[in-house]
Protein backbone atom coordinates (compact mmCIF):
# COMPACT_ATOMS: atom_id res chain seq x y z
CA UNK A 1 0.00 0.00 0.00
CA UNK A 2 1.24 3.37 -0.96
CA UNK A 3 0.12 6.57 0.63
CA UNK A 4 -0.81 8.94 -2.10
CA UNK A 5 -3.20 11.51 -3.40
CA UNK A 6 -6.13 11.17 -5.73
CA UNK A 7 -7.54 13.97 -7.80
CA UNK A 8 -11.30 14.16 -8.35
CA UNK A 9 -12.41 16.50 -11.08
CA UNK A 10 -15.98 17.65 -11.50
CA UNK A 11 -16.83 18.76 -15.00
CA UNK A 12 -19.66 21.12 -14.13
CA UNK A 13 -17.94 23.24 -11.50
CA UNK A 14 -14.34 22.87 -12.77
CA UNK A 15 -13.23 22.05 -9.22
CA UNK A 16 -10.31 19.74 -8.51
CA UNK A 17 -10.28 18.02 -5.14
CA UNK A 18 -7.07 16.42 -3.86
CA UNK A 19 -7.48 13.80 -1.15
CA UNK A 20 -4.83 11.86 0.75
CA UNK A 21 -5.47 8.13 0.96
CA UNK A 22 -3.83 4.72 0.91
CA UNK A 23 -3.74 3.28 -2.61
CA UNK A 24 -2.99 -0.36 -3.40
CA UNK A 25 -1.45 -0.81 -6.85
CA UNK A 26 1.74 -0.80 -8.91
CA UNK A 27 4.14 2.11 -8.39
CA UNK A 28 5.63 3.56 -11.54
CA UNK A 29 8.10 6.41 -12.00
CA UNK A 30 7.58 8.25 -15.30
CA UNK A 31 10.74 8.98 -17.25
CA UNK A 32 9.34 11.63 -19.55
CA UNK A 33 11.83 14.49 -19.80
CA UNK A 34 9.50 16.99 -21.48
CA UNK A 35 9.56 20.34 -19.67
CA UNK A 36 6.26 22.08 -19.10
CA UNK A 37 4.70 24.52 -16.68
CA UNK A 38 2.48 22.37 -14.56
CA UNK A 39 2.42 19.65 -11.96
CA UNK A 40 5.60 17.61 -11.74
CA UNK A 41 4.85 13.90 -11.30
CA UNK A 42 7.53 11.91 -9.49
CA UNK A 43 5.59 8.71 -8.99
CA UNK A 44 2.26 7.24 -10.04
CA UNK A 45 0.30 4.29 -8.71
CA UNK A 46 -1.71 2.29 -11.23
CA UNK A 47 -4.78 0.45 -9.99
CA UNK A 48 -6.32 -1.01 -13.15
CA UNK A 49 -4.96 -4.58 -13.55
CA UNK A 50 -5.12 -4.69 -17.35
CA UNK A 51 -3.24 -1.38 -17.58
CA UNK A 52 -0.60 -2.63 -15.14
CA UNK A 53 -0.18 -5.82 -17.14
CA UNK A 54 0.25 -3.92 -20.42
CA UNK A 55 2.87 -1.63 -18.91
CA UNK A 56 4.79 -4.51 -17.34
CA UNK A 57 4.72 -6.56 -20.54
CA UNK A 58 6.17 -3.62 -22.50
CA UNK A 59 8.79 -2.97 -19.83
CA UNK A 60 9.79 -6.65 -19.66
CA UNK A 61 9.95 -6.95 -23.47
CA UNK A 62 12.32 -3.99 -23.68
CA UNK A 63 14.59 -5.44 -20.98
CA UNK A 64 14.68 -8.90 -22.60
CA UNK A 65 15.49 -7.34 -25.97
CA UNK A 66 18.37 -5.53 -24.32
CA UNK A 67 19.74 -8.81 -22.90
CA UNK A 68 19.30 -10.59 -26.24
CA UNK A 69 21.15 -7.84 -28.07
CA UNK A 70 23.95 -8.13 -25.54
CA UNK A 71 24.24 -11.90 -26.04
CA UNK A 72 24.23 -11.53 -29.83
CA UNK A 73 26.82 -8.75 -29.84
CA UNK A 74 28.99 -10.48 -27.26
CA UNK A 75 31.04 -12.35 -29.85
CA UNK A 76 32.11 -9.03 -31.38
CA UNK A 77 33.39 -7.56 -28.11
CA UNK A 78 36.95 -7.83 -26.85
CA UNK A 79 36.13 -8.81 -23.26
CA UNK A 80 38.93 -11.28 -22.60
CA UNK A 81 38.50 -11.73 -18.85
CA UNK A 82 34.72 -12.28 -18.84
CA UNK A 83 33.89 -9.60 -16.27
CA UNK A 84 31.19 -8.08 -18.48
CA UNK A 85 29.59 -11.50 -18.86
CA UNK A 86 29.66 -12.01 -15.08
CA UNK A 87 28.05 -8.62 -14.55
CA UNK A 88 25.34 -9.45 -17.10
CA UNK A 89 24.68 -12.81 -15.42
CA UNK A 90 24.39 -11.13 -12.02
CA UNK A 91 22.06 -8.47 -13.42
CA UNK A 92 19.93 -11.13 -15.10
CA UNK A 93 19.69 -13.08 -11.83
CA UNK A 94 18.63 -9.90 -10.04
CA UNK A 95 16.02 -9.17 -12.72
CA UNK A 96 14.70 -12.72 -12.43
CA UNK A 97 14.20 -12.27 -8.69
CA UNK A 98 12.38 -8.96 -9.31
CA UNK A 99 9.99 -10.75 -11.64
CA UNK A 100 9.38 -13.50 -9.11
CA UNK A 101 8.99 -11.15 -6.16
CA UNK A 102 7.41 -7.99 -7.54
CA UNK A 103 5.79 -8.58 -10.93
CA UNK A 104 4.27 -12.03 -10.34
CA UNK A 105 1.14 -10.74 -8.62
CA UNK A 106 0.28 -8.46 -11.56
CA UNK A 107 0.94 -10.90 -14.43
CA UNK A 108 -0.73 -14.15 -15.50
CA UNK A 109 0.90 -17.32 -14.19
CA UNK A 110 1.33 -18.72 -17.71
CA UNK A 111 3.11 -15.56 -18.89
CA UNK A 112 5.42 -15.58 -15.86
CA UNK A 113 6.40 -19.21 -16.50
CA UNK A 114 7.13 -18.44 -20.16
CA UNK A 115 9.13 -15.38 -19.15
CA UNK A 116 11.22 -17.34 -16.63
CA UNK A 117 11.97 -19.94 -19.32
CA UNK A 118 13.18 -17.20 -21.66
CA UNK A 119 15.39 -15.78 -18.91
CA UNK A 120 16.79 -19.24 -18.22
CA UNK A 121 17.71 -19.58 -21.92
CA UNK A 122 19.48 -16.23 -21.92
CA UNK A 123 21.25 -17.17 -18.69
CA UNK A 124 22.32 -20.47 -20.25
CA UNK A 125 23.78 -18.67 -23.29
CA UNK A 126 25.69 -16.27 -21.06
CA UNK A 127 27.06 -19.17 -19.03
CA UNK A 128 28.23 -20.93 -22.20
CA UNK A 129 29.97 -17.75 -23.40
CA UNK A 130 31.60 -17.35 -20.00
CA UNK A 131 32.86 -20.94 -19.94
CA UNK A 132 34.19 -20.62 -23.49
CA UNK A 133 36.19 -17.53 -22.41
CA UNK A 134 37.55 -19.42 -19.40
CA UNK A 135 38.49 -22.38 -21.60
CA UNK A 136 40.31 -20.11 -24.07
CA UNK A 137 42.16 -18.46 -21.20
CA UNK A 138 43.30 -21.82 -19.79
CA UNK A 139 44.45 -22.99 -23.22
CA UNK A 140 46.45 -19.80 -23.76
CA UNK A 141 48.15 -20.17 -20.40
CA UNK A 142 48.97 -23.81 -21.15
CA UNK A 143 50.60 -22.99 -24.48
CA UNK A 144 52.91 -20.38 -23.02
CA UNK A 145 55.10 -22.88 -21.18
Amino acid sequence: MAKGYSIDKKQGNNVAKIASQNIDGFKFKPKNKVKYNGVKVNEMVFINNSFIENILRRKIKNRLDLYLDYVVNLSDSDDTDGTKIEMAMNDLTRYKSIIKRKYRKYLEQRYVELLLKKIDLIEYELRMKYYSYEKEEVEEKGKSR
